[in-house]
């Protein structure tokens, strides 16, 4: 998959599950007193949830440092590729 692709529908996800989700939990829980921890919790969770997963997916994306090969193995793999 392409990465903007990727990115689209994770975020499309928490925002549905951070924005959407509490705004609908207004209306089904309006008698209840715990209804804005409920909203709350849910909020929380899509911001603690996509923050994690886009940095591991960034981190992923470009990488700061490789696989560290030995010189050995260098030469045999530009051997095979030739």
């Amino acid at each position: 998959m392409e990465t903007p692709l990727v990115i689209g529908i994770v975020t499309a996800f928490w925002f549905f599950v951070g924005a959407v989700l509490p705004v609908l939990l207004q209306f089904f829980m309006w008698r209840s007193p715990n209804k804005g921890i409920y909203q709350i919790m849910l909020i929380l969770t899509a911001v603690c949830c996509y923050i994690f997963w886009l940095t591991a997916y960034l981190c992923q994306l470009n990488p700061l440092f490789g696989p560290q090969l030995s010189v050995d193995m260098i030469r045999f793999m530009q051997m095979e590729w030739k």
